[in-house]
């Protein structure tokens, strides 16, 4: 249902084309979609019933904004732009774009075959990209011995060690012919390209020979450098006669979710293909959705455009042609229309997959997380974080932040923190003043930062922490943070989460889980990896500081010189192992070297 703020909003809606950004509560764009009418498409999403992921995107939803262009093709190419900017949650299908290599022939007087991740426009020729890396440098590596072009630096005075070998044509020390990189450059291009007879005819030769001499070893090399000839070079299936380079798209709707097949077709013969697959969170035609992606799709680092793009039915050609820059068309008959169709039954078999491993994953995840939420009665939440604090005996002490995102762990998001302390003789011993200090420094930041705030803490303890995090957010901060502890019984083991809004007139109650449940696993799994990376980061923090602490008691070792040390040899046992003429190697004078091997 729509509050009544935006109901008040939808009826101001033009119908003009454009694109929509839907907010949540914080303000956080979640959804950018485009339409050509406005009106029509965003009212939709609250004026029809909803299912899916769509429904989940409607629930979150507490203000949208909309920019008016003047023509579909702005509105495509404004929503890329601010999908790119804003990268938003529900917009999951573009984030990746690929990170394939290519091979490379420079565009230089003297040019050289090498791998590449970037495309460039400096009129080199590019070839790929190649999803096995290993295969596109054993055959790089092939092409650089067989059709030498330039591997040195160039111009020396002298030849280099490749030109001795046969690798480099001898730009090292001579000027080399264009005619004679021409003559290489077609005889690559030709090979890259598939025609690859004449190489895999030499190499099993060789292979065979090799065999019958017992060189079994070298038999073996080659039976893999053909392999990766194939993988990379040769082809699939022979779709035509002519060798326009094409890419053929085509897609597949169930339960609210769109799966993309890409056929890559070059030199007459099926490269490759990929899959895409992502819940629609567009309420109307999955074709607009569709079409947005393939626009989306060459936006993307690295892509190369073909000569010619084959959609199905139902999508507009003459606007995804116009910002493309390149043809596109749908076929109606022939072998193109098979490929096309080809593609749509790869795409229901992905999707298909795609559901019985879905099924199974999100009773482990998504579903688990929902348990928690559940159990607490709040609305569902995609982050939940949690803190733990580590020392011994007051000592060295840190914190750790674990952050879990739709129930999996999101390691790029964990973070480790060094405890100052919040008064001189603070020895880190004191939970509640090490919970308040690691819940400022965090949430302060993300104020700072502008960055979307969690869903739920959860604490590795009981109501001291609860109530520390609890005061700091509300009075400090003035956030509304929701925050719970994981509970432990007499035996040490997970058993209740602590919940409740004092504040507000709710007491703290322990709120039990079923042992057998996901949500019960998930919390225990929370605990244990926050547990887990606090306790890694407390020995490594506190092995470094008694090292440190060690060399500081030598006589004649200041900072620079325990640090050299740290650097040269990085633990004490190897320290004490190493030689007076190792330790003298390091930086040290022969008075300090000794004072180490008496001291240690």
């Amino acid at each position: 249902m729509a509050t009544e703020y935006i109901e008040n909003k939808l009826k101001l809606l033009p119908e003009k084309p454009g694109c929509y950004l839907m907010k949540d509560i914080t303000g956080t764009v979640i959804y950018v979609g485009k339409s050509k009418n406005l009106k029509n498409r965003v009212r939709s999403y609250f004026k029809s019933k909803q299912v899916g992921r769509r429904a989940e995107l409607v629930e979150e939803i507490r203000d949208y904004d909309i920019i008016t262009v003047s023509t579909d093709k702005e509105a495509f190419l404004l929503e890329i732009t601010l999908i790119k900017k804003y990268q938003p949650y529900y917009n999951v299908q573009l984030k990746q774009g690929t990170g394939y290599p290519y091979i490379e022939i420079t565009n230089e007087r003297d040019p050289q075959t090498k791998l590449t991740s970037v495309v460039r426009k400096d009129k080199g020729y590019y070839f790929g990209p190649y999803p096995n890396v290993y295969a596109a440098q054993a055959t790089l590596k092939f092409i650089q011995k067989v059709f030498p072009l330039r591997r040195c630096n160039g111009f020396q005075g002298r030849p280099c060690l490749y030109y001795h070998m046969g690798q480099c044509l001898g730009a090292c020390f001579k000027t080399v012919d264009e005619a004679e990189y021409d003559q290489q450059i077609k005889k690559i291009k030709s090979f890259l390209n598939g025609d690859i007879s004449k190489v895999k005819a030499n190499l099993t030769k060789q292979m065979e020979q090799a065999s019958e001499n017992l060189e079994f070893e070298r038999a073996a090399e080659i039976r893999d450098q053909l392999k990766y000839i194939e993988e990379t070079v040769e082809k699939q299936k022979i779709i035509s006669n002519d060798h326009t380079q094409r890419d053929i798209f085509n897609f597949y709707v169930d339960k609210s979710w769109l799966s993309v097949q890409i056929f890559f077709i070059r030199q007459a013969k099926l490269l490759r293909r990929e899959t895409r697959m992502f819940p629609l969170t567009d309420v109307t035609d999955p074709e607009d959705e569709f079409a947005s992606f393939i626009v989306q799709f060459y936006n993307q680092k690295n892509r190369i455009m073909p000569k010619e793009v084959l959609v199905p039915k139902g999508l507009d050609n003459a606007s995804l042609a116009e910002i493309l820059k390149v043809p596109v068309r749908t076929p109606q008959r022939g072998t193109k229309k098979s490929l096309l169709d080809m593609a749509k039954e790869n795409a229901k078999l992905k999707l298909d997959d795609k559901f019985r491993l879905l099924e199974l994953g999100n009773r482990k995840t998504k579903g688990a997380q929902k348990e928690i939420f559940d159990a607490l009665g709040l609305p569902y939440g995609h982050i939940i974080e949690s803190f733990d604090h580590s020392h011994i005996q007051g000592a060295d002490p840190v914190s750790a932040l674990v952050v879990f995102k739709d129930g999996e762990p999101d390691k790029t998001a964990y973070r480790k923190y060094k405890l100052k302390g919040e008064v001189e003789h603070q020895k880190g011993g004191d939970e509640v003043k090490n919970t308040r200090e690691v819940v400022r420094r965090r949430y302060s930041r993300l104020l700072k930062e502008h960055k979307k705030m969690p869903d739920l803490i959860l604490m590795d303890g009981g109501q001291i922490q609860i109530d520390a995090c609890e005061d700091v957010l509300r009075n400090e901060l003035n956030l509304n943070i929701p925050v719970a502890g994981m509970v432990k019984d007499d035996k040490h083991r997970t058993n209740h989460l602590l919940f409740g809004d004092p504040i507000n007139g709710v007491p703290l109650k322990l709120i039990p889980l079923d042992p057998k449940s996901q949500g019960f696993y998930l919390m225990t799994r929370i605990q244990d990896e926050v547990h887990r990376f606090a306790i890694t980061f407390h020995r490594k923090t506190h092995a470094k500081n008694a090292l440190s602490s060690k060399l500081d008691s030598i006589k004649g070792i200041g900072p620079k010189t325990r640090n050299k040390l740290l650097r040269e040899f990085g633990s004490l046992k190897k320290i004490k192992e190493a030689s007076i003429d190792e330790l003298r190697a390091a930086g040290l004078s022969l008075t300090q070297a000794q004072s180490i091997k008496l001291s240690l």
